[in-house]
Order: C-alpha cells, then sequence, then structure tokens
C-alpha cells in the first residue's frame, strides 16, 4: 500500500467516526458533502459518453431529498418520485429536446447517486429528532469499555459504526489479501480483483458482524452476524463492480482525484451505496425475526 493511500485511508476513517459519534446535523453535513462531490463525478463520467444529464437540478433536489431524510417527518419515500418529476420537467422544457439517455442517466443519478446513500441518515438518526441524537459523551465508558457492553450506546450509533466496519474490512481484508495471494480474477470489469481477496474481505466482513452481534446481545447472534456479515460483503463488493463498469464505459481510470491513492469520491465510497439501504431493512425488519 502506497503512503498516499495509507494516509488517506486513515483521514477518511477519522472523518467517517467523527460524523457517526457527533451525529445528528453533522452526520447529515457528512453524508450531503459526499453525496454532491460524488454526484458531480458521476455526472462527469456521464458527459464523457456525450450524454447532458440534468446535472444541476439533480444534485439540488438530491440535497433536499437528504435533508427532508434526516428531519424524519416519513414524507422521505415520497420525495423520490417528486424529485424523479421534477427532473423529467426540468428536461421536457429544455431548448435542446433531450434523448432518452439524458433522462436514464439524470434519474439513475438520482437514485444511485442521492436517494440510496440516504438511507444511511436514516440509520444513523434512527426514530429520533435531530435534536436528541447526538452523542451521548456522558456515557460511563468504564462500564462499556471493561465489560465490552456496547448496549449502553445508542443503537442507531451501534449499528451503524459496525456497518462502517464491515465495509471497511471488506475493503482492507480484499486489498491486502488480494495482493498478498491473489491469483484468481474476480471480473473482467475490474482486472486487479481477484477470488482470494473477495473471498478473504468477506470473511473479514463476517467475522466483524458477529463479533458485533454477540457485543450488542444480539438473539442468535451468530446466525444474524453471519446474515449481515454476509449481505454487507457482498454488496459493497458489487457495488465496487458497479462503478468500475461505468468508469470502465466512460474510459477512465478513476472518477476523480480528489482522494490521493484512490482516486474520486466515488472511488472510495462505493462500496457504501447499495450497502445502506439493505441494512436498513434488515435490521428494521430480518433481525426482529432472528
Amino acid at each position: 500500500m502506497s503512503l498516499a493511500r495509507l494516509i488517506s485511508t486513515i483521514v477518511a476513517i477519522a472523518l467517517a467516526l467523527a460524523m457517526l459519534v457527533l451525529g445528528s446535523w453533522y452526520f447529515t453535513l457528512g453524508i450531503c458533502i459526499i453525496v454532491y462531490l460524488g454526484q458531480s463525478e458521476y455526472f462527469k463520467l456521464v458527459r464523457a459518453k456525450g450524454i447532458e444529464p440534468a446535472q444541476k437540478t439533480t444534485l439540488v433536489v438530491s440535497q433536499i431529498m437528504l435533508v427532508v431524510g434526516a428531519i424524519g417527518n416519513g414524507i422521505d419515500d415520497a420525495l423520490f418520485p417528486i424529485a424523479g418529476t421534477l427532473i423529467c420537467f426540468y428536461l421536457l422544457f429544455l431548448p435542446k429536446i433531450a434523448s432518452i439517455s439524458d433522462i436514464s442517466t439524470s434519474l439513475f443519478g438520482l437514485f444511485y447517486g442521492g436517494y440510496l446513500p440516504s438511507y444511511w441518515i436514516r440509520l444513523r438518526l434512527g426514530a429520533d429528532p435531530l435534536e436528541t441524537n447526538s452523542f451521548p459523551f456522558a456515557t460511563d465508558w468504564s462500564r462499556v469499555l471493561l465489560n465490552f457492553d456496547l448496549t449502553l450506546l445508542p443503537p442507531a450509533f451501534t449499528i451503524t459504526l459496525l456497518s462502517f466496519m464491515c465495509i471497511w474490512a471488506v475493503d482492507i481484508g480484499g486489498y491486502l489479501f488480494g495482493k498478498w495471494l491473489g491469483r484468481t480474477r474476480l471480473s473482467e470489469i475490474s482486472p486487479k480483483k481477484t477470488v482470494e481477496g473477495a473471498v478473504f474481505g468477506l470473511m473479514g466482513s463476517i467475522g466483524v458482524a458477529m463479533t458485533g452481534g454477540w457485543a450488542l446481545h444480539w438473539h442468535h447472534w451468530y446466525i444474524s452476524g453471519v446474515a449481515l456479515g454476509s449481505l454487507i460483503g457482498l454488496t459493497s463488493m458489487l457495488g465496487d463492480l458497479t462503478e468500475s463498469m461505468m468508469k470502465r464505459d466512460a474510459g477512465v481510470k478513476d472518477s476523480g482525484e480528489l482522494i490521493p491513492g484512490h482516486g474520486g469520491m466515488l472511488d472510495r465510497t462505493d462500496s457504501y451505496i447499495f450497502t445502506a439501504p439493505l441494512v436498513y431493512y434488515f435490521v428494521k425488519l430480518v433481525l426482529p425475526l432472528i
């Protein structure tokens, strides 16, 4: 691992932890910035194909959708089709007649770059209003650390942190073991990805999820840990390959040059995009059944 990549990874993890701990509007603001930068890089890839999407409109309605989702008034899902309708109306009245590609890439930018990441806000903020969802710094840390009792911490914080750690395990495990033991190419979409790296990354995600399930006193933690770890591991790898497929089609190596050693914001966050809604509904619908 290059020094630039290592430093960027440490800084990214530190910023992510700061966002998670502070919660409330701080976490929402962080997600808004990430979404804006990621969507901008996505539209750059789209324009490289000669397509003219509704970039500015999509960026604006996506930010509105994130803020409304953070308020937690229950209309965030309704806002997604409304935002899509506004994008189509904007394209309809342009002097230049929009193509199917213009419309579809704009709507996919809203879905992929805005709506899916918004589930991280739902997961971190939970059902509480923003004003009461900050981190409880007055927690008795002696009980948390000595007894490893994470149930004393807010559930929205712990499950979001656990999800992030699973993704980190996939990325780091896949990268390191892929470099060390990788021999079999995983996909033609991303020649550097290997089956061996994917297996170790998936195992790392499962191990982290099982440890988290045990620490959080989940019922049948070994089952829920394997299920959550597998879900996050597979989805994060597929998210990585999806972004690689778009870059390959656009004819570029990286989505940008924002993060030294990693490329653009999308290159750093592609594993989180499809993972967010699946983790949210796993926690909301599946975990209570287990």
